[in-house]
């Protein structure tokens, strides 16, 4: 089921583990969700949600249940030390020591996943322009407690510069901070601007020391593997980026 799975190609340490799901998954949803999708708020039969969710565990041989969050486009940052099997609402998390599992759902907008040099500690963020713009990235490297420039980051599927047009309060959100961000935005209609993500995560990420990037390239809006909001509408499933560490 090797299409099932994309794994991520960065230099963490061996015991730092890291996938996310793909449509084609172990799951049992219907269409248009079809398959494996791990949404619970997606409109989906919930049953089948938590069947596909337990068959990624098996799939993948999860050291625990993942921490999944209630996202909601901000800034807070779960410990999974603390936070146990709940559902806490975060958009980012972090862990501490071996066993635990992170988790993030996202439909176009951009997982990235951390690591400490180490691998003592990881950490997994959803950003979202919303997030990004308002210091998702930055508040996960914060409480993750390591320096910076130890810190690896690995940015996965989110929608492409391409696929993504915005208007102007999203350009502004970046632009009046960071006159440089200007380079993430190139002008179509008046008053719209494609949108590269991937450039402004790294912006972010290399404005607080954090140098050790990989990933970036894809489009899920371009890449039928992938749930993608913007190309299915408001009926879209979730995949789930997630890291983990044994």
């Amino acid at each position: 089921m090797e299409r099932a799975w994309i794994v991520p190609d960065w230099k963490a340490p061996a015991h730092v583990h890291a996938a996310v799901s793909t449509r084609q998954g172990p799951g049992i949803s219907q269409p248009p969700y079809d398959r494996l999708n791990l949404g619970l708020r997606s409109g989906d039969d919930p049953a089948a949600v938590v069947s596909n969710r337990e068959a990624l565990a098996a799939a993948l041989d999860l050291p625990g249940p993942p921490l999944w969050l209630r996202q909601v486009h901000g800034t807070e940052v779960a410990d999974a030390g603390v936070e146990g099997d709940d559902e806490p609402v975060a958009d980012a998390a972090v862990a501490h020591g071996p066993g635990k599992v992170l988790a993030i759902l996202t439909a176009d907008c951009l997982p990235v996943l951390f690591a400490s040099a180490d691998g003592g500690t990881i950490g997994a963020a959803h950003a979202g322009w919303r997030g990004l713009a308002a210091g998702v990235l930055e508040n996960t490297v914060a409480r993750m407690g390591v320096p910076a420039d130890s810190v690896l980051a690995w940015l996965g599927p989110a929608i492409g510069g391409p696929s993504y047009e915005v208007g102007a309060e999203v350009r502004a959100a970046f632009v009046e901070g960071d006159p440089g961000a200007e380079e993430a935005f190139a002008p179509t209609r008046p008053g719209h601007w494609l949108c590269d993500l991937y450039v402004l995560a790294r912006r972010r990420l290399a404005a607080i020391g954090v140098t050790r990037i990989s990933g970036g390239g894809f489009d899920t809006y371009r890449d039928e593997r992938l749930y993608s909001y913007r190309r299915d509408g408001a009926v879209s499933g979730r995949f789930a980026s997630l890291i983990w560490t044994r």
